[in-house]
């Protein structure tokens, strides 16, 4: 596993963990060796700017750059004959703080399972209502949104625990603006919409002290250029002509499509690492990777009753579970699950999520890491070794072991099936209300 380092921020030093060099630092440094500052539970001081880091403000003082970010893995190479990590991967589209307090929950969960995961932000989320009009969404009216926008004290709850959960190692994305879904939305917007879209989410990041006046407020502890390497679409729709923008705009990954459980590929030089269809206990068909789409399958409403939750969040978490075992027993792709801060239908599908972090994270081999973790991992990869994992197949493991597949030359590996990444089933998401990711409330 990642170690305690990540959440107690530990002696410096080097572990090797399954191919993957971690580095881990004591308590007063981190891994570039600044001075830190920790909280009395060993968490990052969410009012200290950068933890107590040098820091160089950027623009309105709304950034800063304090430094290489804390709590990295530090990765190598796989040597031959060795068998791939166990990759998984939480992330959260929207990642607002509001009423139910799920970020700060969900980042306290990651610290006591020494996890880091993906927060894709909405930019409006930081933008107040009275200043909407600053957002031009395309193909909709200037101020549009349908997420809506936050309240002052939500914004500035939201920037704790932004702030909070970059200190401690995780990745903030983007979930872009104002989460347009159907017809008219996303899947219609062009690249040169899409890189409008991308523009206007860094900017009101990058500006927010601006836009809500709250000019001595602490800024964030990064620079959000450098951050800023991936995100979610709204819906998972638009992927085709978003990937194209992702690309020129310095994206690395892009996460906003449909994909089986194999190891990824690149798509217009961005990665390409889409959710997954997973099994669906109990149905004959397999189900999209995220939250809403088991309730989609479920009930089709956030609202059923009561009676039906313990089944609905058993159903979800026996399905993430199934999938991470396929994975784990047979190919060792990377997992990858999405979801929301939303407590639809009682909160099972919070519970699901939180009860397989707990399963998976501390077991042998498994990494829980964010996008970012994960794609600098895949880029210290050598290529003809990607390219022999991708042969396998969904859940299928080297006939004749690890050792001898990853020693193999790379054009002696057997070819997988026809299946591969961005090829799901037809059947596979079944969800009846047409989109893989509609029905998104305020703080999702």
């Amino acid at each position: 596993m990642f170690g305690t380092w990540r959440a107690t921020v530990g002696i410096c030093g080097v572990l090797a963990l399954g191919g993957v060099a971690v580095a881990s630092c004591s308590p007063g440094t981190g891994p570039d060796g600044d001075t830190q500052r920790s909280g009395s539970d060993g968490t990052a001081d969410d009012a200290a700017p950068g933890n107590g880091r040098p820091l160089k403000l950027i623009g309105d003082g709304s950034t800063a750059y304090t430094g290489a970010q804390p709590n990295q893995p530090t990765v190598s190479r796989m040597t031959a004959g060795t068998r791939p990590p166990q990759f998984v991967v939480f992330s959260w589209d929207g990642a607002g703080e509001d009423g139910q307090r799920l970020f700060s929950h969900f980042r306290k969960v990651a610290r006591e399972n020494d996890a880091a995961m993906t927060y894709f932000l909405s930019g409006v989320y930081v933008l107040p209502r009275d200043k909407r009009m600053e957002y031009e969404p395309p193909g909709h009216p200037r101020g549009a949104s349908d997420i809506g926008y936050l309240d002052e004290e939500e914004i500035s709850a939201t920037l704790e625990q932004v702030r909070g959960a970059w200190l401690e190692g995780s990745e903030i994305g983007t979930h872009f603006n104002g989460h347009f879904c159907g017809r008219t939305g996303v899947a219609s917007w062009s690249k040169e919409d899409w890189k409008s879209e991308i523009a206007q989410a860094k900017q009101f990041v990058q500006q927010w002290k601006t836009n809500t006046g709250r000019k001595k407020a602490d800024p964030l502890p990064f620079d959000y250029d450098r951050e800023l390497i991936g995100g979610r679409a709204p819906c998972l729709e638009g992927q085709k002509n978003l990937i194209k923008a992702a690309g020129e705009m310095g994206f690395r990954y892009d996460t906003s499509g449909v994909s089986s459980q194999v190891w990824p590929k690149k798509k217009e030089g961005v990665w390409d690492l889409s959710l997954q269809e997973v099994p669906f206990p109990g149905r004959a068909f397999e189900v999209v990777s995220m939250d809403y789409n088991f309730m989609a399958n479920q009930s089709g409403t956030a609202y059923a009753p009561p009676a039906q939750h313990a089944a609905f969040e058993r159903q979800m978490r026996e399905g993430l579970l199934a999938g991470f075992e396929r994975a784990y027993t047979g190919n060792r792709a990377p997992l990858i699950i999405g979801n929301h801060f939303e407590s639809w239908n009682g909160g099972a599908y919070m519970r699901a999520v939180e009860d397989t972090i707990k399963t998976v994270c501390p077991k042998k081999d498994v990494h829980c890491v964010s996008f970012r973790q994960l794609v600098d991992w895949l880029d210290a990869q050598d290529p003809g070794t990607l390219a022999k994992l991708r042969t396998l197949d969904v859940g299928e493991r080297p006939a004749k072991g690890w050792e001898k597949f990853l020693a193999e030359p790379a054009a002696s590996a057997k070819q997988g099936s026809a299946k591969r990444a961005g090829e799901p089933a037809e059947s596979a998401q079944k969800d009846p209300a047409g989109t893989a990711d509609a029905g998104q409330g305020q703080a999702g």
